[in-house]
């Protein structure tokens, strides 16, 4: 921590205080910005780590732990890391040693960090943690408790709400809470798949990647991280808040429904999920004629292995395979401006009465 961070005896909250009273962090509000995880490295044991935390957080895969510990650690951690590590080798950034998500999300924290600069220097400060493997949300919330912030907004990067994605996300933070004696007042942000600029933001995405092909795609496919139905039927507003993403994308582009459509991707077990699954969506469509379509990810704030290597390499396959001639993905809103402003505005609201 810098000298100028600190507060000495005779100085601020410590104008009182005894001459031998050490020095203490100066007050400040933190930022901290969190997204699913990415695992350390795409060998084998980095990528069973990854996964073992993952899939044996009760949000995510809330079966019996006596049933689903032993098939998780003796069945499919046995197989599935040699799968997920291929998929995470097909898109690691090389030059940073990191999986995108993780380069995305630090590139999110530093033009966040410029935007709250400008406003109000140096009292707020900028973070960014993962749920699952580093850096971890508990190492990051310790660290700006001992960067001297008392306060901090909690943002989970997942536009619509679901108990696997922001809910896990909050648990952890607070998890993090439980450990602390001084504990910072916190705040955590709402949903915000209705979001004005948010919503304008994913709309100009879409116009960007129309207007840079030749040929304009014949239907937009909106496709979101899939959930189990059941989580639908027991409340879990996820479903419908994906459902009004898309009705407000379409009317912000002026756009007829008929060729928009929802799908929903990543189906994991045997259960039913929420449909159509956008892998065989796509594939009907090619064979009913369809040549050209694109597929944007609404659900995702950067892009990650379910955009880069589901989307644009298993899904594209698959509607090319069934007859279909052109594919465009459109990339996750990242760190574009226009997101960035609408992820600052959103925070600035929830810093009402704070700053």
């Amino acid at each position: 921590m810098d000298s100028e961070d600190l507060v000495l005896p005779g100085q601020g909250r410590l104008t009182f205080a005894s001459r031998d009273h050490p020095p203490i962090a100066s007050s400040k509000i933190g930022i901290l910005i969190g997204n699913l995880g990415t695992p350390d490295a795409t060998d084998y044991w980095s990528m069973r780590r990854y996964l073992s935390e993952f899939l044996s957080d009760r949000r995510v895969i809330d079966y019996s732990p006596v049933i689903w510990q032993p098939l998780l650690q003796l069945v499919i951690l046995s197989k599935r890391p040699f799968s997920s590590g291929s998929a995470y080798r097909g898109i690691w950034n090389n030059e940073k040693n990191e999986s995108p998500l993780l380069s995305i999300l630090r590139d999110q924290k530093i033009k966040l960090e410029e935007y709250f600069k400008e406003v109000y220097g140096n009292m707020v400060v900028v973070d960014f943690c993962m749920r699952y493997g580093n850096p971890s949300t508990m190492s990051v919330m310790e660290k700006l408790r001992q960067n001297g912030c008392e306060k901090i907004v909690f943002f989970p990067l997942y536009p619509q709400y679901a108990a696997p994605t922001t809910a896990t996300a909050n648990d952890q933070v607070f998890r993090a809470l439980m450990k602390m004696n001084w504990q910072p007042a916190i705040r955590t942000v709402p949903a915000y798949y209705d979001n004005d600029l948010y919503i304008e933001a994913l709309a100009a995405s879409v116009m960007d990647s129309y207007n840079e092909v030749k040929l304009k795609p014949e239907h937009l496919v909106v496709s979101y991280h899939g959930v189990p139905e059941r989580y639908l039927l027991s409340g879990d507003p996820y479903h419908c808040q994906c459902q009004k993403t898309t009705r407000l994308l379409i009317e912000t582009l002026g756009w007829k429904k008929e060729n928009v459509t929802t799908t929903f991707q990543s189906k994991f077990g045997p259960e039913k999920w929420v449909g159509p699954a956008t892998v065989e969506y796509v594939s009907e469509l090619a064979k009913k004629g369809t040549k050209n379509i694109a597929v944007v990810a609404p659900a995702f704030s950067a892009d990650c292995v379910e955009t880069l290597e589901e989307i644009n390499e298993e899904i594209r396959e698959s509607f090319l395979e069934s007859g279909g001639e052109v594919f465009t993905y459109i990339p996750c809103l990242n760190d574009r401006k226009d997101h960035i402003i609408a992820l600052g505005k959103i925070i600035e609201n929830e810093l009402s009465g704070w700053v």
